[in-house]
């Protein structure tokens, strides 16, 4: 309701549409917002895109919460201290991006029902192994009850909404943000390699370069299944976090003049502090 009333609030920049998608008698539903500083074009190709994903393990709460911020901050409702307004306007007004707040609100409403430790989504299933990639691979930690992958790559509605958001808006850059660590990740979330190429050394480059003049080098820096852990982060932190990733990412490829290839995206997920 909150994140309706600020899209109702700013029709100029932002709007939304909300997918549903059923699957064996059981359905989901996603908001998506779409933020442009001109939102007559937020059509407009030319653009550079991000797609921006939170609450994907119902367990997550913060996430939601992070997103509903940097909303608000994105449609100046609230301000971060020490930003260059002026700069990141100028940048803002060559992007368009997309916000899913919840992944899986069916996994939420578990969770608020009082499972709290549920990531889950409604029918047991964990939306981060239900993809495509190396679908139904175990690795050595597998744990049956927390990463079942479904009966079949995007087997589950939540999956088929996000792969078809992906697959029509065609990001530039996905951000798949959980809580859980200090760390910024890149793929793969499932095994403990990166992928290699020059848009995983751009990736790593820019948030080498981020964690150190941002973050005083406090993240873990590598593929989200190397290292995991849970330690819940500030949301202040993260605002921050996400614009710097933003604009830090959109300079990073202007000055490269090189475009990451949208296909490491549609396959895999970066990753702002995961639990994985």
């Amino acid at each position: 309701e909150e994140i309706e009333s600020l899209v109702h609030r700013h029709p100029d920049k932002l709007s939304m549409e909300k997918i549903s998608s059923k699957n064996r008698g059981y359905g989901a539903e996603m908001t998506v917002v779409t933020y442009c500083q001109n939102r007559k074009e937020s059509d407009d190709r030319s653009k550079f895109r991000i797609l921006l994903s939170f609450g994907q393990h119902g367990r997550e709460l913060i996430t939601t919460e992070l997103a509903l911020r940097l909303l608000s901050i994105l449609s100046e409702e609230e301000f971060l201290p020490n930003m260059d307004r002026a700069a990141l306007n100028k940048t803002l007004n060559k992007l368009v991006i997309k916000v899913v707040p919840m992944e899986n609100w069916n996994g939420r409403k578990l969770v608020e029902a009082g499972e709290l430790c549920e990531r889950r989504n409604g029918r047991g299933v964990d939306l981060n192994r239900n993809w495509s990639v190396d679908w139904g691979k175990k690795e050595k930690d597998y744990d049956p009850y927390e990463e079942n992958p479904g009966t079949a790559p995007f087997s589950e509605p939540e999956t088929q909404i996000m792969r078809k958001l992906s697959v029509s808006f065609e990001p530039h850059v996905w951000v798949n943000v959980h809580s859980g660590m200090e760390a910024l990740f890149m793929p793969y979330d499932h095994k403990n390699i990166t992928p290699v190429g020059l848009p995983s050394k751009m990736m790593t480059s820019m948030l080498e370069v981020m964690n150190h003049f941002h973050l005083k080098d406090h993240c873990i820096i590598g593929s989200g299944g190397g290292s995991v852990g849970l330690v819940l982060n500030h949301i202040k932190i993260l605002s921050t976090l996400i614009l710097l990733f933003i604009w830090g990412e959109f300079s990073f490829v202007e000055t490269k003049k090189k475009r990451i290839s949208n296909l490491t995206f549609l396959n895999s997920f970066c990753s702002v502090s995961t639990d994985y």
